[in-house]
């Protein structure tokens, strides 16, 4: 059988095969972040005919100075759920499983967009943005914890079938792990388990509110790719730290300013990345990055780089490429 075509069971969650829609930033929400006609359209279409076994809706902001760019998805307040609910129904009907990311972009952003400074875990400018961010306190680090708690509550009542944390892309969490933004000389700064404290508690906040029976990913900006900043030793240790918190699935990704890096090309260019956290746990791991060719997914998959593919580009600029992909396999078997 095929490698893509095979189901995968990690906790409560079942795949029916191995392919992945990773988030991708649409822009296409209201300008207040709610789910709207536009994101319902471009859903029901990437969602058509249920190929994909998993579909990671765009990240989406937990509280307002965490918003990353206009027209960016919410679920900062419960006003969204009902949208949201539209949005997993139509995905569930077209026969995919989806599971919301909730992310705070931290320093990555701008006043201009949130109406507010930018924070950070250390007043660092962001090597995206140059933003000068503030430092937060202990008692703002506390209310974004909950905020991610409460994102992931509204993400349950919605009707998902988990939730990704965004901890890559330069982000919040990202800038709490990398040694390039987080300066900090309290127990959230210096060695590598107080820069993944944050990462923890959120781990812990979300699973006290949505119980241990609900799926839980996240996004692991494993390498910075930059002098100074996150190595992959750094992030197969974070890994371990994770599974034992109780993370169902990690999504890897990698590069400081977005998921770009420069030099890095072809099918699944972050393979070693994914390859190399693969080997030091037990649950799925999820590799994207380039990859437009089934036989590659295949290929990937049978040399043990990861469990699950992520297809997003392709799948962006070619609504059938699922179909098409899923198909082919098929007659070939």
């Amino acid at each position: 059988m095929s490698y893509l075509l095979k189901p995968l069971q990690t906790g409560p969650l079942t795949l029916k095969n191995r392919l992945v829609m990773p988030p991708m930033a649409t822009a296409k929400a209201d300008p207040d972040g709610k789910v709207n006609p536009s994101i319902l359209d471009y859903y029901t279409e990437k969602s058509q005919g249920g190929y994909l076994s998993l579909i990671i809706i765009e990240h989406s902001f937990i509280q307002s100075d965490g918003k990353a760019s206009d027209r960016q998805l919410s679920v900062s307040d419960d006003s969204m759920i009902q949208g949201l609910k539209e949005l997993a129904d139509i995905i569930h009907r077209n026969g995919s499983k989806t599971v919301m990311q909730i992310n705070h972009a931290g320093s990555n952003t701008t006043e201009e967009i949130t109406g507010t400074v930018p924070v950070g875990p250390s007043a660092v400018p962001h090597p995206r943005r140059q933003t000068m961010p503030n430092e937060l306190t202990l008692e703002e680090i506390a209310t974004i914890i909950r905020a991610f708690q409460n994102g992931a509550r509204r993400t349950k009542e919605a009707g998902f079938d988990g939730v990704e944390i965004h901890a890559a892309h330069g982000y919040l969490l990202h800038q709490f792990f990398s040694p390039l933004t987080n300066k900090r000389s309290d127990d959230y700064g210096g060695n590598i388990h107080n820069r993944i404290r944050l990462h923890l508690q959120v781990i812990e906040a979300i699973r006290a509110s949505v119980g241990n029976d609900f799926p839980l990913l996240l996004r692991l900006g494993a390498s910075d790719f930059r002098e100074g900043g996150i190595t992959i030793e750094d992030s197969q240790i974070a890994a371990q730290e994770f599974e034992r918190a109780g993370v169902h699935i990690l999504d890897i990704s990698g590069g400081f300013s977005g998921y770009i890096v420069p030099g890095l090309t072809g099918q699944g260019f972050f393979a070693p990345l994914s390859e190399a956290i693969k080997k030091v746990v037990s649950i799925p791991v999820i590799l994207t990055g380039g990859i437009t060719e089934v036989h590659s997914a295949e290929h990937l998959l049978s040399e043990q780089k990861a469990d699950l593919i992520g297809v997003g580009r392709a799948i962006l600029n070619d609504s059938q490429w699922a179909e098409q992909a899923i198909n082919s396999l098929r007659s070939e078997a």
